[in-house]
């Protein structure tokens, strides 16, 4: 009876086990994670309990260094200028991958992403200036710029086989350029004074780094230590510490560090070895095969570039660590009357959330569809097959869902709570204003599959 009670609860906890990892590989758990904890955020925000306890704990201050060189900021600081720079790495690689092997290595292939996160950028910053052109709210314009990567793709994945996968390769490649478009708006617009010996030793230290990349050197501690060096410089420099993650996404170098000659030559060699270790002996592996399988192991692993294994080792830290902290840090904003009524004209913040959520709902997929349908008319890009342009626009009201970039953003452009707050507020009410928009459309537009 003992037995068969403890197999069944070890079946139990193995089949939870294989549904978390199924949960863990779909390309909608990062954004069903990301809003749990934005809910639990306002929530902590909010509550007459909580509030306080959640306020103290990201404004206490952490101090790491010694007296004359040492970083003293608080926690919520740590969040944005320290764990989102491991985000704009993450970011960076993308980017560096779709750039050079990926969606956005031809000119074809990369015509219509461009064009579309142009206008997706351009539209959305016209409407925030056309309802805020000046004041101290107008440099918000940054904020409904952004599109974020994992709940566009999360909610377009929900339709599964309903959406051609030309589409799903669009948006991705539309959310990549996004990306770089929102972190050259980060480092040009929305950076402080710079202290330029900081920066050029930044710079110097890259450079050096960049020389290693030619010479062919893989090793992974070479990059990523001096990495820490960059980080730092630029924090103390005036430019965002977290476009070093992007710049030094661009230095990791991609190719591997056996080549493919080399890598099938070994690999028959090693299991030529194992094939001959003692066949007769049923015990698999033994300490000689092990040896062997070891090798193998680091043959493979060292046939894939550093950039694309530091791509896949971040990918889950990203997604479940990284992203949930900033959404935790971030998004719990006091819900109050004068940050919600975000239609309204005031002397203290303008219409800094009108234009916020315009820009997202109306703006993105405005700029998006319009600038797509030019460059197809025009004959610079070409249509992606199988797809209509009411399908095209149903997925351009995705691109309105801003949420982390434009949060980050919306951060570094405001110093006033008051702007921040309703920024916030504008941004998830635009956010989940164009993920509905965006899934009634995709449910209308597009025809179910048939068993």
């Amino acid at each position: 009876m003992t037995r068969a009670f403890d197999f069944r609860h070890k079946r139990n906890f193995y089949n939870r086990l294989a549904r978390l990892r199924k949960f863990v590989r779909s390309p909608w758990a990062g954004g069903v994670v990301l809003i749990l904890f934005t809910v639990l955020a306002l929530v902590l925000a909010n509550l007459p309990w909580t509030a306080s306890a959640y306020h103290h704990l990201f404004e206490a201050r952490l101090r790491i260094g010694f007296d004359g060189f040492s970083l003293d900021e608080p926690l919520e600081a740590w969040v944005n200028d320290g764990l989102m720079a491991v985000f704009f790495f993450y970011v960076g690689l993308e980017i560096k991958r779709e750039v050079i092997a990926g969606r956005l290595s031809g000119l074809r292939q990369a015509a219509l992403p461009l064009a579309a996160a142009l206008g997706g950028m351009v539209f959305p910053a016209l409407i925030y200036f056309a309802i805020n052109p000046s004041g101290p709210y107008a440099v918000g314009w940054g904020v409904p710029t952004a599109t974020d990567i994992a709940f566009a793709l999360g909610v377009l994945s929900l339709f599964g086989p309903r959406v051609p996968v030309s589409l799903k390769v669009f948006l991705t490649a539309l959310a990549v350029v996004d990306d770089l478009g929102a972190i050259l708006v980060i480092a040009i617009f929305y950076g402080g004074a710079v202290k330029w010996g900081f920066l050029f030793l930044a710079l110097a230290i890259m450079a050096g780094l960049y020389g290693l990349n030619r010479l062919g050197e893989t090793r992974i501690s070479y990059f990523l230590i001096p990495a820490f060096v960059v980080w730092g410089l630029f924090y103390y420099s005036g430019i965002h510490a977290t476009l070093s993650g992007v710049a030094m996404a661009m230095i990791i170098p991609m190719r591997p560090r056996y080549s493919k000659p080399y890598f099938f030559r070994q690999l028959r060699n090693f299991t030529r070895s194992l094939e001959r270790v003692r066949e007769e002996d049923e015990r698999f592996p033994d300490a000689e095969q092990r040896y062997y399988l070891q090798r193998m192991k680091d043959l493979s692993y060292n046939s894939i570039g550093m950039s694309y294994r530091l791509e896949d080792l971040l990918a889950p830290y990203v997604t479940f660590i990284i992203m949930p902290i900033f959404a935790l840090a971030n998004a719990g904003v006091r819900i109050d009357l004068e940050y919600l009524d975000i239609f309204r004209y005031s002397s203290e913040g303008g219409a800094v959330g009108m234009g916020i959520f315009l820009g997202l709902l109306v703006g993105k997929p405005l700029g998006i569809f319009l600038t797509s349908w030019a460059a197809v008319k025009s004959g610079f890009a070409e249509m992606p097959g199988g797809v209509s342009w009411r399908m095209l626009l149903a997925v351009a009201c995705l691109g309105g869902i801003g949420f982390t970039m434009s949060i980050f953003v919306d951060a570094l452009a405001f110093d006033e709570e008051f702007f921040v707050n309703q920024g916030k507020i504008a941004i998830l009410l635009g956010s989940l204003a164009s993920a509905l928009l965006g899934a009634l459309l995709i449910r209308v537009t597009m025809p179910a599959v048939k068993n």
